[in-house]
C-alpha cells in the first residue's frame, strides 16, 4: 500500500520513497545500506514498480560492498532474481565487487536493430509469407538448434572474439562491427573460465532466438520526433526496419549458475553480510572476480555472434521473399546495444578522504573512478561525445533500442545529455513486466491473443506454442509509450523514432 497522504512522501510494502523532483524518488539510506537508492519513475510507473518485491531487491542492492553514489531503478523495473530488472549498480573495481546476479543470469540479452529502404506498402500483402519464411528459418523456441552448429575450436573462436569471427565467416560485412557497441567484441574475454557445461549448452545454439520474451519482429517507423537524429540514424516515416532480441542462450545461463555457486562457496563471508544470496558478489581483485568477469565477457562475445547470425539469415529471407538482394534493400544495422552486462567504466562517484566511493552523505569531494557498472535489464545510454561510441554516433549519441510488447511498438532514442549524471550513463531496456508467466497463462489465451493482433492491428505473430503468445501479451507489460516518456523527461534517452509491429516470431 502506498501513503498518499503526504505527496513527497510514498510507501510501498515498507520501503520508504522520498520525491526529490519529478519522476525521481529516493529511498533513503539507513541500517545495513552503503547508499541511498533511487527509482526514476512517475507515479503511475512507480504504483505498478511498488506493486513487487523491485523495492525491497533495489535496497537489498544498496549493501553491496563498494556500491558508489546510489543504487538506481529504471522505469521500466520489476521483480528479479536478486537485483531488480531494471537495475543499474556501479562498484569500485578496486574496493568492490561484482555480482553476477546483479548483471543477470542471460548475459548480454540485448537489440539489434537492421534498417531497410522498404515501406510499408513494400511488404503489405506478404506479411504471412514472411512470417512464415522468418519462423521456419531462424531457429527459435527452448533447448538447441541453431543457424552454426560449432565443434570446440569455432566455439572458443566466437567466444574470444565475438563478431570478428562472424565477419571471417562471410556471416557479417565491416559495417556491421562499426554499428555495434565495442564493435561486437569485448576483449577481455577468457574462454577458459567459462565451464565445460556451459559450452555444451551453447555450443549448438549459436544464431537462435530462444523462448520467453525473445523475438525477432518486422517493424514500421510510425512516428519521428527528432528528425535532424532520425536522419543521423537513418529513419524516416513508413520505413520497414527489423528488431532482433535475444542474448546468450544456455550458455550464459550457465556461466551466471556456475559462478554464483563458486562465490557462495569461495565468499560465504561476504555472503553472510548481504541480505540476499541471489546478490552473492566476488571482492573486487579477487581470483574469482576476474574469472567471472573474463567468462562474463566471453558469454558478451557469443551475444552478439548470436544476434549477427539471426541477422544474416533475416537478410536472406527478405532476399527470397522480395526477389532482389539484401545490398540493394538496405538491409544495414543501425545499432545493437546490450541490456544485461557489466562494464569496466570510468564515472566521476562521490568519494571520502582517502578517494574511494562514499555515499552522497559521506562524501567529501567527487573524483573520477573506475566502477564496475552493473546494468541488468538497462541500456547503456551515452549522450554525443563519449569517445566509447561508434564514430558514426560519436557527435550525435548512442542509439537506444527499447522493445514494447508485441501489440505496443518500440521506440529508437539517443543517449541524453544528463544520462552521465542521472543514471551512470543509463536508461530503460522496455516496458517492464507487471504479471508474471504464469498468471499471463491464466488471463490468456495465446490463439486468442494472435487472432486479436492479426485482425485488430494487422500484426502477424507465428510462435512455438500458444504458452509462449499468452506470456508475452501486450497485457502484461507496462506502457512503453509511459516509460519513453520519464526518460526523455529526465534528459537520460531523447525520443528520436516510435515503430509498430508487422510480424513478429516467438519461441
Amino acid at each position: 500500500m502506498s501513503d498518499h497522504d503526504d505527496p513527497e512522501v510514498l510507501e510501498y510494502n515498507g520501503v520508504r520513497l522520498e520525491r526529490v523532483r519529478e519522476h525521481v524518488w529516493e529511498i533513503p539510506r539507513e541500517g545495513g545500506m552503503n547508499v541511498p537508492a533511487r527509482v526514476l519513475a512517475s507515479e503511475a510507473l512507480l504504483e505498478q514498480i511498488g506493486d513487487d518485491k523491485t523495492l525491497q531487491q533495489l535496497r537489498n542492492a544498496t549493501h553491496l560492498p563498494g556500491i558508489a553514489d546510489r543504487a538506481i531503478c529504471m522505469p521500466d523495473g520489476h521483480q528479479g532474481y536478486g537485483f531488480p530488472v531494471g537495475g543499474v549498480g556501479a562498484t569500485d573495481v578496486e574496493t568492490g565487487c561484482i555480482s553476477p546476479g546483479a548483471i543477470g543470469y542471460d548475459i548480454n540479452c540485448g537489440v539489434r536493430m537492421m534498417r531497410t529502404n522498404l515501406t510499408y506498402d513494400d511488404v503489405v500483402g506478404h506479411e504471412e509469407e514472411l512470417v512464415d519464411a522468418l519462423f521456419a528459418n531462424v531457429p527459435s523456441g527452448l533447448g538447441g538448434g541453431g543457424i552454426v552448429e560449432s565443434d570446440r575450436d569455432t566455439l572458443e573462436s566466437i567466444l574470444n572474439r565475438g563478431v570478428d569471427w562472424a565477419l571471417e565467416h562471410g556471416y557479417a560485412v565491416e559495417d556491421d562491427l562499426a554499428h555495434c557497441e565495442d564493435e561486437g567484441m569485448r576483449p577481455d574475454a577468457d574462454p577458459d573460465a567459462v565451464s565445460q557445461k556451459a559450452k555444451d549448452r551453447g555450443k549448438n545454439q549459436v544464431g537462435s532466438l530462444g523462448s520467453g520474451n525473445h523475438f525477432l519482429e518486422v517493424q514500421r517507423v510510425t512516428d519521428i520526433f527528432r528528425p535532424e537524429v532520425a536522419t543521423e540514424f537513418g529513419l524516416e516515416a513508413d520505413q520497414i526496419v527489423v528488431l532482433i532480441h535475444c542474448g546468450s542462450r544456455g550458455l550464459g545461463h550457465q556461466i551466471c549458475t556456475d559462478y554464483l555457486r563458486e562465490i557462495e562457496r569461495e565468499h560465504g563471508d561476504l555472503l553472510a553480510e548481504l541480505p540476499d544470496k541471489e546478490l552473492a558478489a566476488a571482492p573486487a581483485g579477487s581470483q574469482l572476480a576476474e574469472e567471472y568477469y573474463g567468462a562474463m565477457c566471453a558469454a558478451i562475445n557469443f551475444a552478439w555472434v548470436n544476434r549477427q547470425l539471426i541477422m544474416h539469415r533475416t537478410r536472406r529471407v527478405f532476399e527470397r521473399v522480395f526477389e532482389r538482394d539484401w545490398e540493394s534493400m538496405e538491409m544495414e544495422l543501425l545499432y545493437d546495444v546490450a541490456h544485461n552486462i557489466g562494464k569496466k567504466e570510468v564515472h566521476e562517484v562521490g568519494v571520502d578522504a582517502d578517494g574511494r566511493p562514499a555515499a552522497p552523505d559521506e562524501a567529501v569531494d567527487r573524483a573520477e573512478r573506475e566502477l564496475y557498472v552493473h546494468r541488468k535489464g538497462a541500456t547503456r545510454a551515452f549522450p554525443a561525445g563519449r569517445p566509447e561510441l561508434p564514430a558514426a554516433y560519436r557527435d550525435v549519441g548512442q542509439p537506444i533500442i527499447i522493445p514494447g510488447s508485441m501489440g505496443a511498438g518500440s521506440y529508437v532514442l539517443r543517449g541524453g545529455e544528463e544520462s552521465m549524471a542521472v543514471s551512470f550513463g543509463s536508461t530503460a531496456h522496455g516496458a517492464g513486466r507487471t504479471m508474471s508467466r504464469t498468471q499471463a497463462k491464466n488471463e490468456y489465451w495465446g490463439e486468442t491473443v494472435q487472432e486479436e493482433l492479426r485482425d485488430q492491428e494487422q500484426i502477424y505473430v507465428k510462435a512455438q506454442s500458444g504458452a509462449t503468445v499468452a506470456e508475452e501479451a501486450p497485457g502484461v507489460y507496462k506502457s512503453v509509450d509511459e516509460v519513453v516518456r520519464v526518460s526523455d523527461e529526465l534528459g537520460i534517452g531523447d525520443k528520436v523514432a516510435r515503430t509498430f509491429p508487422v510480424c513478429n516470431i516467438k519461441g
